[in-house]
């Protein structure tokens, strides 16, 4: 099985677009894992004026980086190669969210999410997203199309 080092080292992003730091563990069924948001983030310095505070599309694009793309390039990694045979590439092709407390600046994030289905290359997930102190900050389901070799 493609171990989750292997996985971060596939994702399509790089920083400062990279919402991943470790996948904290892995199956066909479901995946968790986390992310430390730096205070120098680039988006802070206008969201909002005086009172940082990360922005919803940034959190769904997390959730969906290790809730849905981390959890294809799982699904879909050869398990005699231990690997993902070609690039991926991912379409976002719906989100349903809803927020319920901030992140601010420098706080980690804990995104948990189970897959719902993965057929035709459809991958659809129920995504939470969690701080430290485990509280709820969102959840919503995302779902996109990979083209992963099956």
């Amino acid at each position: 099985m493609i171990n989750p080092e292997e996985i971060i080292a596939q994702l399509p992003y790089t920083k400062p677009f990279l919402f991943v730091d470790e996948i904290e563990s892995v199956n066909e069924e479901e995946i968790t894992g986390n992310y430390h948001f730096p205070k120098d983030s680039y988006f802070y310095k206008g969201h909002f004026k005086d009172s940082p505070v990360t922005p919803g599309v940034i959190l769904t694009e997390c959730a969906a980086q290790i809730g849905v793309v981390c959890l294809g390039i799982f699904l879909g990694a050869d398990e005699e190669q231990n690997a993902v045979e070609e690039k991926v590439q991912i379409a976002l092709t719906s989100t349903a969210m809803d927020f319920y407390i901030p992140v601010f600046p420098g706080e980690r994030v804990y995104v948990r999410a189970k897959k719902m289905y993965f057929r035709f290359n459809k991958l659809k997930c129920e995504v939470k997203m969690y701080n430290e102190e485990e509280k709820l900050i969102c959840k919503g389901e995302i779902a996109g199309m990979m083209n992963l070799k099956l």
